[in-house]
């Protein structure tokens, strides 16, 4: 053990057991102590899509990896297949890291596996992440909420499991929230700012597009809910991104802090 292990009393990755880690928003200095403990021990990792591969190259190099992601639109990894692999290895008695981006309990299926796991006597444990909602908008300079200015926010998600808006959404509520922080909603933004602008949301409301968010290719396209969906088109906008919706959008004026470096490569998220 390290001493940095032994001052902070991190907890044994045990074999047979399955640890659920978020892994941020991308950047890997935003990964927690817990999230290194996984990677520096375990024997698979089970990622998604959305984890870079500068997270991926901090793993222990005997350790297997398993692409696993799910991206809209293209061929994904069933759910039900996903959880038989963490089962199946688990069972060996791996060490089984399963790796998620952002956090794995914000729209990240975790508590479905979760339940997986428990429902077949398998031992595991939640790591949380730094979600893309929260850190994505930091290294935009845009603050989640702001005292005066935005005391709630709501975090939606843009895609439902069939593919198009959920139909639980409720566009009154959503279009007086202060802050509104969408995920997964790049193709549905036409719909959902129609919604939002028909449910008496103004037009001249900020917003934010960010891609690629806290890494080298990170993007952000200013703009308002009137003109979001022809910004987007125009300005070149790519998934994975997440959108901000409101007053605090402004603050980025004033804040935007993060240069990011130049990217090594075209490319770093994982690939299947």
């Amino acid at each position: 053990m390290t001493a940095v292990h032994d001052r902070l009393r991190l907890p044994d990755f045990d074999r047979g057991a399955v640890w659920i880690v978020g892994a941020g928003p991308g950047d890997p200095g935003l990964l927690t102590a817990l999230a290194l403990h996984a990677l520096a021990q375990a024997d698979v990792v089970v990622h998604d899509a959305l984890v870079d591969l500068a997270v991926l190259e901090l793993a222990r190099p005997a350790a297997q990896r398993v692409f696993v992601g799910k991206r809209g639109g293209l061929p994904s990894t069933r759910q039900d297949a996903i959880n038989d692999i963490l089962l199946t290895r688990a069972r060996r008695g791996e060490r089984v890291l399963r790796l998620k981006g952002g956090d794995p309990f914000v729209f990240g299926r975790g508590a479905e596996e979760a339940l997986a796991l428990r429902q077949a006597g398998v031992p595991f444990r939640i790591v949380p992440g730094v979600t893309a909602g929260i850190g994505g908008l930091a290294y935009a300079g845009i603050p989640i909420t702001q005292r005066g200015l935005a005391s709630a926010v709501t975090l939606v998600a843009g895609r439902g499991s069939a593919g198009g808006l959920p139909p639980e959404l409720d566009w009154a509520a959503l279009a007086a929230s202060p802050v509104l922080v969408l995920y997964m909603a790049l193709a549905t933004l036409p719909e959902i700012a129609a919604r939002l602008l028909a449910a008496g949301r103004s037009p001249d409301t900020k917003v934010a597009l960010i891609s690629e968010a806290t890494t080298p290719r990170q993007r952000v396209i200013e703009t308002n809910l009137g003109g979001c969906s022809l910004a987007a088109r125009r300005g070149g906008a790519r998934s994975p991104a997440i959108i901000a919706i409101g007053p605090v959008v402004a603050q980025r004026a004033l804040l935007d802090w993060f240069m990011p470096p130049a990217a090594d490569t075209p490319a770093r998220r994982a690939a299947g």
